[in-house]
């Protein structure tokens, strides 16, 4: 695996419209849905290049996974994406029963994810997402971290069948991997003997940077890049523990039942060890460019540093 620490030449919703558009050229069978949100998910090409595999519902989220149900059930492969608080809050009764209940397969793209929903301001900026979907039963859960990794999850959801819930930002991002990427696995990015750094998502890049002042201070962490929220890579994340002893976790989320609560239960039942959670405790989102909202809701590298820190000096 090469680490490419540079921004990304596609963003990610181009990644997400071209990798369904593969998709759907080989497989007559695949259909691209959404709630009028072309536009944002740049998938509005999609309209005429996919005549017959193209559905807009409009803004009903609800009736988008009622529909898709109904398709599956046909014999057709949705592909469903919104920003992730429509997808998840929204629809989400529609979401259990209609897919989920019923045992039948979807691939959902909720983009905008935590603070990247940006000036749309907290009625669209999600921190609750994955809490939601980790309690389906039999939902695969993931946050991408980068487009090669999206585009692998995606081929993954299509391949495996069942409801999989991929998080993603919606614009550039770090590129972190090249196309030779085996994402079998969570990755470990970098190891480490004093302290796990597991994070996902935007959080990664801030992961990598904290372990770099770590250890300009002597301290040297490992980092993992999580994306398997959903069933978690315990095995990963327990190699890793077992030489560190101490794991400090890090989300663009809520600290309550998303990466951090994950990595808490498989920890607490395994192999109990000291962690610190760094993600949004208690607060709804607001307006504001990313870097401002990381920075209020202690997101960034240095609240990493300080939580490891913290845990080492113990």
């Amino acid at each position: 695996m090469t680490l490419i620490l540079e921004k990304t030449e596609k963003e990610m919703r181009q990644v997400y419209a071209e990798t369904v558009y593969e998709l759907a050229q080989k497989d007559p069978q695949v259909i691209v849905m959404e709630a009028d949100l072309s536009s944002s998910m740049s998938t509005g090409s999609l309209k005429d290049k996919l005549p017959n595999q193209y559905v807009n519902v409009g803004i009903m989220e609800a009736n988008m996974m009622s529909l898709a149900a109904g398709l599956n059930i046909t014999g057709r492969k949705p592909f469903l994406h919104s920003f992730g608080q429509f997808l998840t809050r929204r629809a989400f009764d529609q979401l259990f029963v209609s897919l989920a209940y019923a045992k039948l397969s979807a691939v959902l793209v909720g983009s905008d994810a935590g603070v990247s929903a940006e000036h749309n301001g907290g009625t669209h900026m999600t921190f609750e997402d994955m809490g939601l979907m980790r309690s389906v039963p039999k939902a695969s859960v993931y946050e991408a971290s980068d487009p090669t990794q999206l585009a692998y999850l995606l081929k993954k959801g299509y391949e495996e069948g069942g409801v999989h819930y991929i998080r993603t930002i919606r614009k550039d991002t770090v590129k972190l991997y090249d196309e030779n990427t085996n994402f079998e696995k969570a990755q470990v990015l970098r190891d480490g003997e004093d302290v796990t750094l597991v994070a996902s998502g935007i959080m990664v890049a801030e992961a990598l940077q904290a372990a770099d002042m770590l250890a300009k201070e002597g301290i040297e962490a490992a980092v993992i890049d999580m994306f398997y929220i959903k069933p978690l890579d315990g095995e990963t994340l327990l190699n890793s523990v077992k030489k560190t002893g101490k794991v400090v976790t890090a989300e663009n989320h809520n600290v309550n039942n998303g990466l951090g609560s994950a990595v808490c239960e498989y920890l607490a039942e395994n192999y109990p060890v000291p962690v610190r959670r760094i993600g949004v405790k208690e607060q709804f989102g607001q307006v504001g460019l990313t870097p401002f909202l990381q920075e209020f809701y202690e997101l960034t590298a240095e609240d990493i540093v300080k939580a490891a820190k913290e845990l080492v000096s113990q």
